[in-house]
This record gives C-alpha cells, structure tokens and sequence, in this order.
C-alpha cells in the first residue's frame, strides 16, 4: 500500500467522519487503507505515489466516457469562465433535457435536481401527490439513495457496511415502505393483494446496480407493470446508474417497459454532481410551479453540470459509440471467466451494457438480494486485493457493480486479464 496514501488517510481521519465522505471509500468490507488518487486520464486513474490503475469504479458510473475527455473538460471551462451558478433558467438546462427525452422513451417531460438521492426523494414525493396514497414498495438490495423511507433493506453502503437500516430514521417514517424479494413477482401480487389500493408507487432498480450487478428477469418487470396498470400505482425506474448505461436510452429502452416516472444521475452530469427525474408530462406536471407538489433547489440545473452532461451524451450517442463500449465489456467478461475457469475458481458474470457484475460462486442463478449474499466475499477481499496491487481499480465493495467506459482500449483489457489471470492463480 502506498505510504503517501496512508499518510493521507490518516491526516483525513482527524477531520473528516471515518477519514472519508462516502462510506465505502473507507474499504471497511475488504480492509486496509483506501487509495488516495490525484488524476485520471481515460480509462486510467493514478494514486498519489504515481501508481497508474485501470478503473472500473469510473466514480460508480457516470464517467461513461472515460476520465478528462478533452469535450467534457472544455465544455466545462468554457461555462466556468461565462459564470458557475445563476439561480436563474439557462438554455443548457433546456439543451440537456430535450437530449435526455430524445434518448429515453419513457420520459416527456424533466425536473433537474442535484443528485440521484433527490431524484428518488422527489419522485416518491410526487407519487404520492399523484395518486394521493402514502405506500411505496421497494425491493431487497436495490439502493435509492440515503432517503429515510427508503432505508429499508437497501443496497450500497448500506448492505457493504452490514448496516440493517439506519439510527436516527424514525419507525413512523418506514411503516409505509413495503419490501418484496427482487425478481419475485409473486411477491408483489401478494403485497398488492393486501395493501393494493395505498401503493403509491412501485420504485425498483430495472438492473440492480447496488447488490453488484443483478439485471432484472423480463417478466418481473413487465408484471410490475401490468400489475401497476391494474392498481393505479405508478411504476418509477431507478435508473440513476443503469440510464445511458444498461443501452443508450436506460433499461427501460433494453427491456421495453415503459415507466411512469424515471430517476436519473450519474451520466447527466458526466463527473459533476446531477441528478433528473423524468415521465410522463400527465405526472410531471403535478410539481410546482404548474402543480402542488413542491420540489425546488437553488443549484438545479447548475450550468457546469449541464455544460458536461450535454458533452458526455452527446458523445455517447454517437453512431457506435455505446455499441463497441458494450462488445468490450462482453470480452472483458469473457476473458475473466476463461481465466478463472482455468485456474479452478467458480465464477459467475452479470452483463448489461456497460455495466457489470462479478460473483464468486458456483451456482448458476444470482437473481436476488439473498443469492449475492451467499456468494463468497472472503475470495472477493483477496481478489480485490489482488488486482488493486496489479494494478486494477474495483470497488471496494462485493455488492457494488463495474462500470466500463468507452475509454477502454485494448491495453486497458490485456492489462487487466493478465493481472487477473495471476491474482486467480493465487487465489
């Protein structure tokens, strides 16, 4: 480990809460010190003592087109150096939105917020505004964000760290979150059996991107929808990490199902802190100033954020561009699997479109929240471990998805296989 990097963290733990300000940067699921890094330049990131890592966290999905992308980084400067914040409406936030509607089938009309988490926080708002019902069901393992009532056995940092919910959220707060089994219809009808007519909305994760990688089965999604259709509740995808990820335009255009609502982020601000929802203009327009729901921030639509999520899609969306990005991470799945093959470790993949999943375990069905758990995290921490000191940067984390950029060359995939073909030998 590098010794620069555990000065670092050390000098952080007397100021910031657990040296860092996510929890899982503090590696506390794998063990020993985080690594402290200074700058990234395509698909690579470089530590503080210089040592140059191919990444795979690309800040947990919105760096779809690699680190400092020279049309990122001058959109940015560009609108940095004509002012970084108004509080007033600016054409960039009109630019981005008609590009996200042009790209996501589901969505007519948007509100741009600050992050994913307000995303979630806002939809689960206007849902209930909507239909005028106070329930909203979520699904094991899926993460929407720190909102208190949707805490509920979640994903990310929350299932890293073995945290079951969180101090300081009030029970009165949760006892209208229901909780099914992900990829469980059958769980749903019965929920909707019994608390049918308060279900406000239906909020899941199309492809679970925070109990690693779990895309969802075809049919538990187009039975939500069917079963939202027949109750009234609106269905909202989470797709602030599978949007522009799992295809071009979300899961919702990868799978065909339609949502009511959308949650965005990550790619929207290509690196900069963003977030959006999105849906039907019927739903949309139940927010202030053209409904009663209130919804507002002073830093929405911020035009640097705009300025680099504008560069980012526009790149993405170019002829091919999303498509070969896709191919690449297929080999690099392929190229894992043969190694570990090889060297006798049981390992299963998870493919959808840049994102992916890797899980140590023999069996062939990981679908849910309870499969990943079972999956053998002490064999994830030595292999972590093992291609950090290669120099492959995963995240700290066994229940937290890859991401690949458009960035990744062949260089970054022979660097990678050989380091893995390695770290599985001694493993």
């Amino acid at each position: 480990m590098s010794n620069r990097s555990e000065q670092l963290f050390t000098e952080a733990q007397r100021h910031l809460v657990g040296g860092v300000n996510s929890a899982v940067r503090a590696f506390r699921s794998v063990g020993g010190t985080p690594v402290f890094m200074r700058r990234g330049e395509g698909a690579w990131i470089e530590d503080v003592d210089g040592k140059q890592y191919v990444d795979y966290v690309l800040s947990y999905g919105p760096l779809a087109i690699g680190h400092a992308h020279p049309e990122v980084v001058r959109a940015i400067c560009d609108t940095a150096a004509s002012g970084t914040s108004f509080g007033a409406p600016t054409e960039l936030e009109t630019e981005l939105a008609v590009l996200v509607r042009e790209l996501m089938p589901g969505i007519e009309r948007i509100r741009m917020v600050n992050s994913g988490t307000e995303a979630c926080m806002s939809a689960v708002r206007l849902a209930r505004g909507y239909t005028g019902r106070d329930r909203v069901l979520k699904f094991r393992g899926n993460y929407h964000g720190h909102v208190d009532a949707l805490l509920v056995e979640a994903g990310s940092g929350v299932l890293t760290l073995g945290i079951p919910g969180s101090p300081g959220v009030p029970a009165s707060v949760t006892e209208t979150t229901l909780t099914a089994p992900f990829n469980d219809i059958d769980g749903v009808r019965q929920l909707f059996a019994e608390y049918g007519d308060s279900i406000a909305a239906v909020l899941v994760e199309p492809v679970a991107g925070n109990m690693n990688c779990i895309p969802a089965l075809p049919a538990f999604l187009e039975g939500l929808r069917e079963i939202c259709d027949d109750s009234g509740a609106l269905l909202v995808f989470d797709e602030v990490m599978s949007g522009f990820r799992a295809a071009l335009g979300g899961a919702q255009a990868w799978y065909g199902v339609r949502p009511d609502l959308t949650c965005l982020g990550k790619v929207i601000g290509g690196g900069l802190p963003v977030g959006a929802l999105g849906g039907r203009a019927e739903v949309m327009d139940m927010l202030a100033p053209t409904g009663p729901v209130y919804q507002a921030g002073t830093l929405s639509g911020n035009p640097l954020a705009m300025a680099s999520g504008l560069a980012t899609l526009r790149n993405l969306a170019r002829p091919d561009v999303h498509a070969n990005a896709e191919a690449w991470t297929g080999r690099l799945l392929t190229g894992l699997r043969e190694r570990a093959d090889r060297a006798g470790i049981p390992l299963r993949t998870h493919q959808a479109g840049t994102m992916f999943g890797l899980f140590f375990t023999d069996s062939d069905r990981v679908i849910g929240f309870e499969d990943v758990a079972n999956c053998d995290a002490e064999r994830f921490v030595r292999f972590f471990h093992g291609m950090l000191e290669a120099g492959v940067y995963l995240a700290p984390s066994a229940f937290e998805a890859g991401f690949v950029s458009t960035a990744h060359d062949e260089a970054a995939l022979s660097h990678t296989l050989d380091a893995a073909e390695r770290v599985f030998a001694d493993l």
